[in-house]
C-alpha cells in the first residue's frame, strides 16, 4: 500500500509583501491563481508518488516472485541429484554384496579343495604305512633284510 503524506494535504502560502502598484482586487485574483497551480502542482506530485510506488511494488512483487521460483527450481534439482546419488549408492551396496558373495565362495572352494588335498595326503600316508607294515610282515617272515633302509646308514 501507498503511503500518504498528510502534511502536504493542506498548501499554505508564504505571506507575500502587498504591491502598491497592483490593485487590491487583482491581488486577491492573483493569490488565488498561485494558490490554485500549487494545488495542481501539489496534485500531480501526489500522483507521480502514487505511480512511483506502484511500480517499485510491482518490480519487487515480480523480483520476489522469481526469487520463489529460482528457489523451487533449486530445491528440485537438489532433490533429483540426492535421489540419483542414493540410488547409486544402492547400487554400489549390492555390488559390493554380490563381490563379497563371490570372493566369500571362493574362499569355501580353496577351503574345500584344500580339505581334499589332506584328505588324499592323509590317505596315502595311510596307504604307504600300511605298505610298509606289511613289507616290514614280509621281511619278519623271511628273514631277509631290505635292501634299501632309507638313509638309516648314510
Amino acid at each position: 500500500m501507498a503511503k500518504t503524506d498528510d502534511s502536504k494535504a493542506l498548501a499554505t502560502l508564504p505571506p507575500t509583501k502587498p504591491d502598491s502598484s497592483t490593485k487590491k482586487s487583482s491581488k486577491g485574483s492573483l493569490d488565488r491563481d498561485v494558490a490554485l497551480a500549487h494545488l495542481e502542482t501539489e496534485k500531480k506530485n501526489s500522483y507521480i508518488k502514487a505511480w512511483e510506488e506502484s511500480e517499485k511494488s510491482k518490480v519487487n512483487n515480480k523480483a520476489e516472485k522469481k526469487l520463489s521460483s529460482v528457489g523451487t527450481w533449486e530445491n528440485t534439482k537438489k532433490a533429483n541429484i540426492e535421489a540419483k546419488l542414493k540410488k547409486l549408492e544402492e547400487q554400489l551396496e549390492q555390488k559390493k554384496a554380490e563381490y563379497a558373495e563371490k570372493i566369500k565362495n571362493r574362499v569355501a572352494a580353496v577351503h574345500m579343495e584344500a580339505e581334499e588335498k589332506r584328505a588324499m595326503v592323509e590317505a596315502r600316508r595311510g596307504e604307504e604305512l600300511l605298505k610298509a607294515e606289511e613289507m616290514a610282515a614280509k621281511y619278519r617272515a623271511t628273514g631277509q633284510a631290505p635292501k634299501k633302509i632309507g638313509c638309516l646308514g648314510c
